[in-house]
């Protein structure tokens, strides 16, 4: 237990000396309980029917009608209050890009070790396919699996699935290569361990930081990928609205000038894939010190 601490406290407290990365993380918190606790805080569902009122739409922020409240950040063409939708919205990015990492940081893991470890035929070939889907934005790979499939969260899951694993393959596949070199795996051959215990037990440990620090930096990928794609129609559909798809609810109003319907969901959008890429970088500081810092520690 002793040796597990004396670690983390190094890593908080270095982690504690970027001020910028400190409040990123703060913020990102705040995101995540404010999401999590939507139907707690949020003055309506923006998604039960029975509680919205058509009268109430296109309301400015600071408005009161006759929903009994105060639309603070004002209304949408449905009657939505802003904050519910945003709140509601967030839990919806933050879910879909949170589960699409972790399974395709699972696979394409699982993928990497495989193809380090087995080298040859299966190497050239895991990697050939590797080298081809990362030929092509992942975007435009999404946009096709998505017009196939059609709409719906679990669609669009296994679409950021699908475009994020060679990412985490490849990384994998790389930093497992040069642990398999040292002398340590070395040994661990000669008192004959088997694969499994050498890889899981000696090779995977050594592998994770490098794996923090892309997951951490492909969950904003993915949602805002996830943001793009419901903004183009094409991702969730409008009983389950994401972020992007508010941001796109509103785009038809800002000439009217109801900015609000979309500036408002962009802004929450914008702060929550800028604190995750802060925490990231400071995560990349950390783990991987011959980057060096962007901020000063």
């Amino acid at each position: 237990m002793i040796a597990v601490q004396a670690p983390l406290r190094e890593f908080t407290a270095s982690f504690a000396r970027d001020r910028v990365a400190v409040a990123a993380f703060a913020v990102l918190a705040l995101i995540l309980l404010a999401a999590i606790g939507a139907p707690l805080v949020s003055p309506q569902n923006p998604y039960n029917l029975a509680q919205l009122d058509i009268l109430d739409s296109k309301l400015a922020p600071g408005a009161t009608a006759g929903a009994g409240f105060t639309f603070w950040l004002g209304s949408d063409d449905q009657g939505r209050d802003m904050v519910s939708a945003i709140l509601y919205g967030l839990r919806i990015s933050l879910g879909v890009g949170a589960l699409s990492t972790v399974v395709a940081l699972a696979l394409g893991m699982a993928i990497g070790l495989v193809s380090a470890f087995a080298g040859g035929w299966t190497d050239n070939l895991i990697m050939r396919l590797v080298d081809l889907q990362l030929s092509f934005p992942s975007i435009l790979i999404a946009l096709v699996l998505l017009a196939v499939a059609g709409q719906g969260v679990d669609k669009i899951v296994i679409a950021l699935i699908f475009v994020q694993w060679a990412y985490y393959a490849r990384t994998v596949r790389g930093a497992a290569l040069v642990e398999r070199r040292k002398e340590y795996v070395d040994a661990a051959r000669v008192m004959a361990f088997s694969a499994r215990r050498i890889v899981f037990r000696h090779i995977l440990p050594n592998v994770l930081p490098p794996l923090i620090v892309v997951a951490t930096v492909q969950v904003a990928h993915a949602i805002a990928l996830e943001a793009t794609l419901s903004f183009l129609g094409l991702g969730m559909p409008i009983t389950s609205p994401s972020l992007g798809l508010l941001i796109s609810n509103g785009f038809a109003h800002l000439l009217s000038g109801r900015y609000w319907i979309s500036f408002f969901p962009g802004v929450a959008l914008l702060i929550t894939i800028v604190a995750i890429n802060l925490v990231g970088d400071r995560l990349r500081d950390i783990l991987n010190p011959r980057m060096g810092s962007h901020y000063a520690a």
